[in-house]
């Protein structure tokens, strides 16, 4: 199974918070957050942490209502990945050009912090989308902690591959794994990453998939 059904009952604290959502906010998504793009085609995949509570849970969309999706999309629309039609709605448009966005966690965690169990409890969502990827040449993780699901996901030792913004890992038998800093708001206000650091990842990305034409 590529996604959770919609009332996933796998992490206990995640299904009370996802109840109380949908109590607070009846007209949102508020339920696992399923991959978005043509995976039968896509030879790149972004991986996040998880849903946004404004953003993707509220949408169901990865990345969308909040502010790591306008930087995250509006790099991949000028790196040739996506089209232009992005405003952080799900129905705006939107189509990604041989790539494809999850995260490692589908449901929105409390404060955005999922636990190590929820993280391994979702895995198999993350293993099944990128088995189901025939095409797929990158993973990028954005964060520590989807670099260490995606890691996982290949069977891969965590110690060999430490995470470092910018780098690209070579694994046997595997697509290669790009890192870099989660685009969120708190990182670019902090100077932890900017949109030319951002962008320089997605254009090193764009450099090694010589077979996706340009949008």
């Amino acid at each position: 199974m590529l996604n959770p059904d919609r009332d996933c009952p796998r992490c206990p604290r995640l299904v009370d918070f996802r109840e109380a959502q949908r109590r607070a906010h009846p007209d949102w998504h508020n339920a696992p957050v399923p991959t978005f793009g043509d995976i039968q085609n896509a030879r790149l995949l972004i991986v996040g942490l998880a849903p946004g509570l404004q953003g993707a849970n509220r949408t169901g969309r990865p990345f969308t209502g909040d502010y790591a999706g306008t930087l995250l999309y509006d790099t991949l629309s000028a790196r040739g990945f996506a089209n232009s039609a992005f405003d952080a709605r799900p129905d705006d448009g939107l189509v990604l050009h041989y790539a494809a966005v999850t995260n490692a966690v589908r449901c929105v965690p409390p404060q955005n912090k999922p636990t190590g169990q929820e993280i391994k409890s979702c895995a198999p969502f993350l293993s099944a989308t990128i088995a189901a990827m025939p095409s797929l040449s990158v993973v990028l993780a954005l964060g520590r902690i989807a670099h260490d699901a995606v890691l996982r996901a290949y069977g891969a030792r965590l110690s060999a591959y430490p995470f470092r913004h910018g780098a690209i890992h070579a694994i046997e038998s595997a697509p290669m794994i790009a890192d870099s800093y989660h685009p969120s708001r708190y990182n670019v206000n902090t100077g932890v990453l900017d949109a030319a650091m951002f962008d320089a990842v997605i254009a090193a990305i764009r450099a090694r998939i010589t077979a996706a034409p340009s949008a």
